[in-house]
């Protein structure tokens, strides 16, 4: 580039976007490409702007559009559109639900590079139609070009994309199995059913019933077999869910056939969760904190659940960084600490 006193620079052409903030606005005044007349001289001396760049041509680099713009190409997601670029950024925006993916080994990688910077929403994020998902850009008005070819080279020696959006599956079959002598006795009233209901309605759910168990192996693993004949997709168990030796449900889980990826996740409320998969069907384990928290790690892993992947030990053993709820008093996830994984 070079640099031009702005009183000398009518009749050039802008090679950047130059940026106005006043009065609670922050957008483009001048675009790239724009040419350079007798009335905006005023006007960028007002912003702060003695002088302009021009462009001049310089092998082996490359503009901050056109580097945005190459930096989305290499990172295309299904189910999101970018727009841009504007002031050297390109944005990526959901069109459908789902559960954003982040390849965060791969992001770190690419974000060590020169100039280069990729700023995502977190991995595992729940989102909807609309919301912001990633900006691309590098930080000064021009960079090697190299740089952008070493992000892409990157990009292209992965299996795993740089990033995704999974979308959730629709009309989920899903069956209910609440657990408990005291419920089933019908000496206490169930708050079970309406916890886990709410929860799926916020997704594409078809709930095929509640079955209400005693504390007897038998009649847990009956209906375990019940909603998997009837062709549910995911099952969600509550109650019997801690250590004491009549609490069943985990030993139903196995008793099933599935199989457990994890009992107990390095998280609270929701120590006890439980994770595990019988064929194609996935079986979660709800401890009772769900009936009185506002938010536990059944709120966590119901998106991934929603889509179809499974989920690893190591994933599940990985949420203990914050793990730890903080009892906001207004609760705010899923823009908090809380399930990050």
């Amino acid at each position: 580039m070079k640099k031009i006193r702005t009183v000398d620079a009518v009749g050039m052409t802008l090679c950047h976007d130059i940026t106005e903030v006043r009065d609670g606005f922050k957008g483009r005044a001048f675009r790239r490409g724009h040419v350079i007349t007798e009335d905006d001289v005023a006007h960028l001396l007002n912003l702060g702007k003695k002088h302009i760049y021009i462009w001049e041509e310089n092998a082996g680099e490359i503009h901050e559009e056109d580097a945005a713009l190459r930096l989305a190409a290499m990172a295309p997601v299904s189910g999101a559109e970018y727009t841009g670029p504007s002031e050297g950024k390109m944005t990526l925006t959901a069109r459908q639900a789902g559960l954003f993916r982040v390849n965060k080994p791969l992001l770190d990688s690419i974000n060590q590079i020169g100039e280069i910077t990729i700023a995502t929403l977190p991995d595992h994020y729940p989102v909807q139609p609309g919301d912001k998902l990633c900006g691309l850009r590098i930080i000064p008005l021009v960079c090697q070009e190299a740089e952008i070819a070493e992000a892409e080279q990157m990009t292209a020696r992965t299996d795993r994309p740089l990033m995704e959006l999974i979308p959730y599956r629709e009309h989920l079959p899903v069956g209910i199995i609440v657990t408990g002598s005291e419920v089933y006795s019908g000496r206490i009233q169930d708050k079970f059913e309406p916890v886990i209901r709410d929860k799926v309605a916020a997704f594409s759910a078809d709930v095929l019933g509640c079955i209400f168990c005693d504390d007897d192996l038998d009649m847990l693993l009956s209906a375990v077999a019940k909603w998997k004949d009837r062709g549910a997709k995911l099952i969600i168990m509550t109650g019997g869910m801690s250590v004491d030796p009549d609490d069943l449900t985990p030993t139903a889980i196995r008793g099933s056939g599935a199989e457990v990826i994890t009992q107990g996740v390095p998280a609270q409320p929701g120590n006890m969760f439980t994770v595990a998969y019988l064929e194609d069907v996935t079986i979660l384990g709800v401890p009772g904190a769900a009936i009185h928290a506002k938010t536990t790690m059944l709120d966590v892993i119901l998106p991934q659940a929603f889509t179809g992947v499974r989920f690893t030990r190591r994933e599940l053993r990985s949420l203990g960084a914050g793990g730890l709820c903080q009892n906001c008093g207004s609760c705010r996830w899923p823009n908090c600490t809380f399930g990050r994984y």
